[in-house]
């Protein structure tokens, strides 16, 4: 049941996607006039949907879960990271195909689904994968990309989702709740963030010539191994390891972990491949190609998760 609403509602982000294609497409704006969009979104609408998520009448056995799902969270990448390096001499993977293969778009597309899906406190599980994934990102992606063996502390708790989320723990652990006012206004903006990035996604993509991103060399191996392969191995070990018996709710926790695991690659990983001197372009194609193809391999993750 929950893989049918889980199609219904990427689809639903994919007509939004194929809107900003078509506003560009027919002339009505330019690719570049997304940034704009970009930063709405990044400065604006994630915060929002961050701390909100994080305005809910706490418990311990929430506490529990909430750190259940972060040291899960910390397996998986493990897991990924020791894959790759187990798979790079054989497959020939570049750093940039290594990086696209752990690192998945766990914000902009997951967010809005969950929240619709499977209500708008499992968010909080969300960010605990996030957290993870953002520290990950700006130490071993960092380095994977630029050569370097220095971990930035500055990028790490400089940005804006870690602040937000740090932000929206401190109001949860203290019990302060938001004026009604403000927490409605943010609620609002927040509601926008699913729409919001798939426009900025096809605006971006009627920019782009995909007949020649499906013909580089290397990419549907990588595609592959993010939305099926890597995303099968995960599935196995949350399903039958037994660990969804460790807290309450414990199956509905591990399914969040699962839809972040088999999200579609990463778009920081294009973005520091761009600031580090990696194949941006190459990148690009293997996160266009994924957001595309999520649409099945998702709903079909979930379907088998939950034979």
């Amino acid at each position: 049941m929950i893989s049918l609403l889980l199609l219904r509602q990427i689809a639903q982000l994919f007509i939004a996607l194929a809107m900003g294609w078509l506003l560009v497409r027919l002339g009505r704006a330019k690719p570049e006039d997304s940034k704009v969009l970009s930063i709405v979104s990044l400065y604006l609408i994630n915060p929002c949907v961050i701390i909100t998520a994080y305005q809910i009448e706490c418990s311990p056995e929430m506490f529990r879960s909430m750190a259940f799902s972060f040291a899960v969270a910390i397996a998986i990448h493990a897991i990924m990271v020791l894959m790759t390096v187990f798979l790079r001499r054989p497959l020939h993977l570049s750093a940039v195909e290594q990086a696209s293969i752990i690192y998945s778009n766990c914000v902009n597309l997951l967010i809005p689904v969950v929240g619709a899906i499977l209500g708008k406190q499992m968010i909080l599980f969300v960010s605990m994968y996030m957290i993870v994934q953002v520290t990950m990102l700006w130490s071993h992606c960092r380095m994977l990309l630029s050569g370097e063996k220095r971990i930035s502390f500055r990028n790490i708790f400089g940005n804006l989702n870690v602040i937000s989320m740090l932000v929206g723990l401190a109001l949860l652990v203290f019990d302060i709740p938001l004026p009604s006012l403000l927490l409605g206004a943010m609620e609002s903006v927040g509601s926008t963030l699913g729409p919001i990035s798939m426009i900025i996604i096809g605006m971006l993509m009627a920019g782009v010539d995909l007949k020649k991103l499906v013909r580089i060399p290397g990419v549907w191996k990588v595609v592959f191994l993010r939305l099926i392969g890597f995303p099968l191995v995960i599935l196995c070990l949350l399903k039958f390891t037994g660990l969804a018996g460790l807290i309450e709710n414990g199956e509905g926790v591990l399914l969040i972990s699962l839809l972040a695991a088999c999200a579609p690659s990463g778009t920081m990983v294009t973005q520091l491949a761009q600031v580090y001197g990696g194949d941006e372009e190459y990148a690009s194609a293997i996160n266009v190609i994924s957001t595309l193809l999520c649409i099945v391999s998702m709903p079909l993750m979930i379907a088998l998760y939950q034979l």
